[in-house]
């Protein structure tokens, strides 16, 4: 193995640890040393790769973009023909995401924004480009569904996909002030329900014809 591999792999390796301790611990909580322990890595090795925590935070975000990016591109969520119920799969996958302990289903961009939104700006601009960058892919699927039911409603797509982001974030808060999964679950329940309601309102399900010509 080369010392480039060796290199990319005790990078990855700290990236690694870093959701998972940031994500247990919180971003101020966790020490570099906390890091290389989880990693099983020295210290040498973090400072070869990051020149302080704050740097590490902002790869870590990175990571997790591209990590999620990827996960959700191949979800199974995108197969139903129409957006609606695309939407909706949407929600039953965040859903199924739930698994394992807290540190492993919250959000590393959520937890870390609450706590350096004022301080470090830089981690926060970060965490608002994971969250809102991943809000955008579900717009064009409410888009059309708002069209194919003919809704000329006072809100607007990138509001309403915004809006799913809110609840899950607050849904991931909730489940870590009362330790428990099951507060996460029920409240993703609550926004498929809502869901559900919103585009029900409609007077009309079919396609019109702007729907048509697009």
């Amino acid at each position: 193995m080369s010392p480039t591999e060796i290199r990319h792999e005790s990078k990855t390796k700290i990236l690694d640890a870093a959701m998972h301790v940031i994500r247990a611990k919180g971003y101020s909580a966790t020490r570099i040393e906390d890091i290389c322990e989880a990693a099983g890595v020295t210290k040498g090795s973090f400072f070869h790769h990051f020149d302080s925590k704050e740097e590490l935070a902002l790869a870590a975000a990175d990571y997790w973009i591209e990590g999620t990016a990827a996960l959700f591109l191949s979800a199974p969520y995108h197969a139903p023909a129409d957006p609606l119920d695309r939407l909706l799969a949407y929600i039953d996958f965040r859903k199924s995401l739930l698994q394992g302990d807290l540190p492993d289903f919250t959000c590393l961009v959520g937890t870390m924004v609450q706590e350096v939104y004022d301080t470090h700006p830089a981690i926060r601009d970060a965490c608002n480009r994971s969250i809102s960058e991943h809000a955008a892919t579900l717009v064009s699927d409410i888009e059309e569904a708002m069209c194919r039911r003919d809704m000329h409603p006072d809100w607007t797509a990138e509001s309403l996909a915004l809006y799913t982001q809110v609840t899950l974030q607050g849904a991931f808060i909730l489940a870590k002030a009362k330790h428990s999964r099951e507060v996460a679950a029920a409240s993703i329940d609550h926004l498929r329900r809502y869901l559900e309601l919103l585009f029900s309102q409609s007077s009309s399900a079919k396609e019109n014809t702007i729907c048509q010509a697009q």
